[in-house]
This record gives structure tokens, sequence and C-alpha cells, in this order.
């Protein structure tokens, strides 16, 4: 039994200590899905709707902590920096396991513990209303195209 557990501490010292749910913790920047009050893809960071949103979303969660992806683009990483400092709130560049992608996760707001919220990506949180314009771009279909098609 001895044995086991020296081969164990071994282990751990020699590739550190194994990772609860790894896919998931690279996924959200090393935090579990469990904690986290939002998600923005990098993609998604260059909108300033969803900037807008975001800033909504922290007045919500003033305990939170925002994790930002490390490889993303230096302007829009350090753009977001100011915006959280500005409200004073904590945040941590994380290089682990992040790419810079337009459908990586750029940003994540987190919680110390599970919080559980079920929606978490920004566009599914706050979607886009459409405007009269989008509406009225759309031919009307009359009353026999509705019946014979």
């Amino acid at each position: 039994m001895a044995q086991d557990d020296l081969q164990k501490h071994l282990d751990n010292a020699m590739y550190g200590t194994p990772l609860l749910k790894p896919e998931e913790q690279r996924k959200y920047m090393g935090t579990f899905r469990e904690r986290c009050y939002l998600t923005m893809t990098i993609e998604q960071m260059k909108d300033t709707a969803n900037r807008t949103n975001f800033l909504k979303e922290l007045t919500q969660h003033p305990d939170a902590t925002v994790l930002l992806n490390g490889a993303m683009d230096i302007t829009l990483q350090s753009a977001y920096i100011k915006l959280i400092n500005e409200r004073h709130l904590k945040f941590t560049v994380v290089n682990d396991f992040v790419e810079n992608t337009p459908d990586a996760l750029g940003l994540v707001l987190t919680a110390k513990e599970a919080v559980n919220v079920e929606t978490i990506d920004i566009e599914q949180k706050f979607p886009k209303q459409s405007t009269k314009s989008e509406q009225l771009d759309e031919p009307k279909k009359g009353f026999w195209h509705k019946l014979f098609h």
C-alpha cells in the first residue's frame, strides 16, 4: 500500500495533479461550466452591443471574476481590461489551454462557487432585437402564394 502512495506522489510531482473534468476546464479557461455567469467568444467581444450587455451582467455580479483569453489580440484584450478596471472588478488573463480563433472563448465571467446558470452564451442570454428595416426587407406573400405553396 505504501508503494502505491509513493508512486502517486511521484506521478503528481512529475506530471502535476490530475485535473477534474479536464476538457471542461480547458474550454472554460480553467474553471467549471457550473461556475460561469457569462461567456463570450473572441468574435462576440468585437460587437459593441455585446460589450454593453457584458457591462449589464457585470453590474449584476460585482463579486465575479473575469477570465480573459491571453492569446487574443492585445488591443481587444486591453479594451476589456480597461472596462473591468473602471468598475474595480477582479480579472485574470489566462494563457494555458487558450487559442486565438474567432470561435474560441475570449471572456468568461465566473463565480467562486457553483451558480448553475442555464444560459451563459451572451448572444443567447441577450438576443438581438430585429429592427423594422429588417422586417420590411422580406417580401410579403400573397393569399394565392400561401394557398398553393
